[in-house]
């Protein structure tokens, strides 16, 4: 469902838009025409500031409708008012956006805004794309916590008014979308591709990835309670060894939405809770006791002197953490995803502890994968099938 623009015909052929991060918050951005958007795996639906004169939705049209399938958490503080059932005299529709990183809660108009990307091949971008969405207007006091010059939140979510899904409708191509994050330290910009493949990447001789993303996927669970996308994982393992967690202790209870394993890209780190955090770390540190260690650096609680590890294209050489997925399959991280650089002399284990709840941690999941880690990664999310490729 989506606002489409009929100036020109549709392409078939998939869209690119850069991807940014942000260094103060350590939060992605997409820009798809006009100021960047955070993106947010979980997001229901497009959110952003809007000018004082903006084309509304009727709130008898079938947009309105969808619009209101997602309700805020029901105890999300609203910024600048604007609680559910405040009165519109002009039967505007009006959505309930959601800030996932302050936590905040707000109330504005769905408009149909202009969106713009270019065309790709998957090697380069082709052409200039316009074309509209339906988004909901939000007040400016909701974008407290994200990085400056942004205008809103971009909702990746398999719902039908995220920005996936409405690119889907509006240009007629694949229910796809491929995100390549933006290296930490300065590595330059990343990629979202919306509409499929192919995918190839810049080696020698160039490489088409996309069927091998396709030939071996991971089943993505859905949790009642939101959005997000969760994976069915079985184990953790460190240099191969089992860590000794509980039996089912990472499955998703999807009666009470708890437990289960979640991806966001507004936790900067992964985050454990805290029976299956203190194992991994204990697991990790046994596999690292011969390195020095370092003191302690916020929010880390395990670091190592820079100077005694060993480095190579994927990272530090430090023991490889899986994920154990269903199917036979396991999601490596090597030390390029497992210990994060603070500073010249530190390198810190990139796993955080739960502490109590948080936006990033708001239906209690077991493990929330972090930023950091999906970095190293092409993620390719197929809407239609409900997978997740991984390279």
């Amino acid at each position: 469902m989506a606002a489409t623009d009929r100036r020109r015909p549709t392409p078939s052929k998939p869209i690119v838009a850069r991807l940014g991060k942000d260094a103060a918050t350590s939060l992605y951005t997409v820009s798809v025409g006009g100021a960047p958007l955070v993106v947010d795996l979980a997001g229901p639906l497009l959110w952003s500031t809007c000018p004082p004169a903006h084309r509304t939705v009727p709130c008898s049209s079938s947009v309105c409708k969808v619009a209101n399938w997602y309700r805020s958490p029901a105890s999300c503080p609203y910024s600048d008012g604007g609680r559910p059932g405040s009165g519109d005299r002009g039967c505007a529709c009006a959505a309930y956006p959601y800030n996932p990183v302050s936590g905040q809660c707000g109330r504005g108009h769905v408009a149909a805004v202009p969106l713009a990307a270019n065309a790709t091949d998957g090697k380069n971008p082709l052409f200039p794309v316009s074309f509209s969405a339906f988004a909901s207007c939000a007040p400016s006091g909701l974008l407290a916590s994200l990085p400056s010059g942004v205008a809103g939140v971009a909702g990746m979510s398999r719902l039908p008014l995220s920005l996936p899904s409405q690119v889907a409708s509006s240009l007629k191509v694949e229910r796809q979308f491929a995100l390549c994050l933006p290296a930490s330290g300065g590595g330059g910009d990343g990629a979202a591709i919306f509409g499929g493949g192919p995918f190839q990447l810049l080696a020698a001789p160039p490489m088409e990835i996309a069927e091998g993303l396709r030939r071996n996927p991971v089943p993505l669970l859905k949790n009642p309670k939101n959005g997000a996308y969760y994976l069915r994982v079985t184990g953790i393992a460190v240099n191969l060894e089992a860590v000794p967690i509980p039996p089912r202790a990472l499955d998703l209870d999807v009666r009470r939405g708890t437990g289960g394993v979640t991806l966001s890209t507004v936790a900067p780190y992964t985050t454990l809770r805290p029976d299956v955090y203190r194992a991994l770390l204990g697991a990790f540190d046994a596999a690292t006791s011969g390195i020095p260690r370092a003191a302690a650096v916020r929010p880390f609680e395990t670091c190592y002197r820079a100077s005694a590890l060993g480095t190579t294209r994927l990272g530090f050489t430090v023991a490889n953490i899986d994920l154990v997925l269903g199917g036979g399959r396991n999601w490596t991280l090597p030390g390029g995803s497992s210990l994060v650089q603070v500073d010249e002399q530190t390198v810190c284990f990139a796993f955080l502890e739960m502490m109590g709840t948080s936006p990033a941690a708001a239906d209690s999941p077991a493990i929330v994968i972090g930023g950091f880690q999906m970095e190293n990664n092409l993620l390719l999310f197929d809407l239609e099938k409900g997978t997740l490729g991984i390279r």
